[in-house]
């Protein structure tokens, strides 16, 4: 098996999806994707293949949660040099069943042994720092890992103190989730903690299926030939979201624009303002991608299904879906 990431260009079709980690890579103050839907999908070949896509972030020779500069590294890591070393923009598994020690950090249990010091041994949230956390079957994930999550995803810091350690360290890193709904839902908590959701579906289409199958076998037998054939297109990707992520803040934002957020998120019914906020980043993260100067109208209306549908409050009258609603809505509120 290739370690080489599929290609993020040569994904067939879940636009949605593939939008939907564009804009966080551009702006991941957006708050991260979770992805539900049919198993075999694309879903974490996507999250791969977009952190592959993304250009290799500098960092500090040794150090654990991979800062940029000397300064920012915890003294608990001990790092004795300052040189700065190139890496791919990391994406960690959290796998199901992993344990807290695991996840923030712990006591390094063989140096303690052999030279009796309490020294730190970091975690999976340590590794995620600047990069991407993913979660597969997000849904069954047990209670008091999600509360922890949550606690780390609203501070970006993860804060350890047990067996005489009082360590803490920065941790932002892009949330990733998906999993499949009928093996269970995701608490409302954890859920709102996501910026934008997706669905995902097979592919009904029969020549849509057959490419899907064409280009994985091609990449399974024929590598190095498959990867360069879509090299350009993700060069392309990629200098694409560098831009737009360099003139993300310059970007004009009509007042217009404000209130169409406000008055399709009361419309909607969506609970607290976090809707609002999330659509409008998405929106300027579109637009910033799009090449143009001012946040408009259609952005709105092409990333609101993404931003708002996880959000909704349920209306046991309404049988309709909330991608359905959000449109609905949206007829009536903008005409």
């Amino acid at each position: 098996m290739t370690a080489q990431p599929f290609p993020f260009s040569a994904i067939v079709g879940q636009d949605e999806m593939k939008q939907a980690m564009v804009l966080t890579a551009i702006d991941p103050s957006i708050g991260g994707v979770l992805v539900f839907g049919d198993r075999g999908t694309g879903k974490s070949t996507a999250v791969r293949a977009l952190a592959a896509l993304l250009p290799q972030i500098n960092v500090v020779a040794g150090c654990p949660i991979n800062s940029e500069r000397l300064e920012d590294c915890p003294d608990w890591a001990e790092i004795g040099s300052s040189r700065i070393v190139k890496r791919a923009t990391p994406v960690v598994d959290l796998p199901l069943g992993v344990t807290e020690d695991r996840v923030v950090g712990a006591l390094d249990i063989e140096r303690a042994l052999t030279r009796g010091e309490k020294a730190f041994e970091p975690g999976l949230l340590a590794r995620a720092n600047r990069g991407y956390l993913y979660i597969d079957e997000v849904n069954l994930l047990e209670d008091h890992i999600v509360d922890l999550l949550l606690d780390v995803a609203q501070s970006g810091e993860n804060v350890v103190e047990r067996e005489g350690l009082s360590i803490r360290h920065t941790a932002r890193f892009v949330l990733v989730g998906s999993g499949n709904p009928e093996e269970g839902e995701l608490r409302p908590q954890l859920l709102d903690r996501f910026g934008l959701s997706v669905e995902v579906t097979s592919p009904t289409d029969i020549e849509e299926r057959i490419e899907v199958v064409r280009r994985r076998d091609q990449y399974e037998t024929e590598t190095a030939k498959f990867m360069k054939r879509w090299r350009a297109a993700d060069t392309r990707l990629r200098k694409q979201i560098v831009r737009a992520g360099d003139v993300l803040a310059k970007l004009e934002t009509p007042r217009e624009v404000l209130r169409d957020c406000a008055a399709l998120c009361v419309a909607l019914g969506s609970d607290g303002l976090r809707g609002e906020l999330t659509l409008l980043k998405a929106a300027r993260a579109l637009a910033a991608f799009e090449g143009e100067a001012r946040v408009q109208r259609t952005h709105l209306t092409r990333v609101a299904p993404s931003s708002l549908r996880h959000r909704l409050r349920r209306d046991p009258l309404d049988e309709a879906g909330s991608t359905t609603r959000i449109h609905r809505v949206m007829e009536e509120v903008f005409g």
